[in-house]
């Protein structure tokens, strides 16, 4: 979810996990279901299954959830869903992407335009602001999992792009869990991934993502663009949000006092 490691070190979300983790529960069934009803349910023959389940090991999700989701979705249970991609600006030209899965796409579009316009933001067109965004692949791992040296090793061996060691990241869902952050194209995402399960296991999360080119260092703005956020974080419809906003110490303290 990036943009969102620079998120999570503020304080005042503590008090959302909870309820940003039920959401991510019905987040990750919802991908699993679509993507077995898709491809059907053997994960072997399905990749985009595979890395479903994947990422739903790596957050913790019961084995009888993510069961029960494949079951639905290869028995062709369940709504028909649509991914779309909205996206928007907020203050200071900061752009957001939005990726949702939804069964009413002028439901979804409404409720996201009115996350960006009560919330002092706007929503834009396709690809008024993707353009500063580059879709990779993002695999994670427990720092535990090795040290640096292996894993970056393991990584380029594997066809990896960039590796990323950050001992303070915290992700969207866990307060204050260090990972390595391994960075893929897009195509690869999915052969990096099966090469660094079978050297280091599941990982915690594998994920394309849009990662921003260049961050918007703006401390003054940190309010504003964080209610934008977590409003459309809020929708139901709502998978990922991702933002060029550069959430720095100065930002954090700036959000702290507001």
């Amino acid at each position: 979810m990036a943009g969102h490691s620079k998120w999570a070190n503020i304080q005042h979300r503590k008090g959302r996990q909870d309820k940003l983790r039920s959401k991510l529960f019905a987040k990750l069934s919802k991908d699993i279901a679509v993507a077995a009803k898709m491809g059907g349910g053997d994960p072997d023959m399905n990749p985009r299954l595979r890395l479903a389940i994947a990422n739903a090991k790596g957050q913790s999700m019961p084995k009888d959830n993510i069961q029960r989701a494949v079951d639905k979705g290869a028995g062709g249970d369940g709504a028909d869903y649509e991914e779309m991609r909205y996206e928007g600006f907020g203050p200071g030209g900061i752009g957001f992407v939005i990726e949702a899965s939804t069964d009413n796409t002028n439901r979804s579009a409404m409720e996201v335009r009115t996350a960006f316009s009560k919330n002092g933001g706007n929503m834009g067109e396709t690809g008024s602001v993707s353009f500063m965004f580059d879709q990779v692949g993002k695999i994670e791992y427990p720092l535990a999992v090795a040290d640096e040296d292996t894993v970056m090793e393991a990584a380029i061996e594997a066809g990896a792009d960039d590796v990323e060691h950050d001992s303070e990241a915290e992700d969207q869902w866990d307060e204050f869990e260090p990972v390595h952050t391994i960075w893929t194209a897009r195509d690869d995402l999915g052969d990096v991934a099966a090469n660094l399960e079978a050297k280091f296991g599941e990982a915690k999360s594998v994920n394309l993502v849009w990662k921003a080119q260049t961050l918007i260092d703006n401390p003054d703005i940190a309010a504003q663009v964080m209610r934008i956020n977590d409003a459309l974080e809020d929708l139901d419809d709502v998978s990922d949000v991702y933002h060029n906003f550069d959430m720095t110490e100065e930002a954090a303290a700036k959000l702290d006092d507001a």
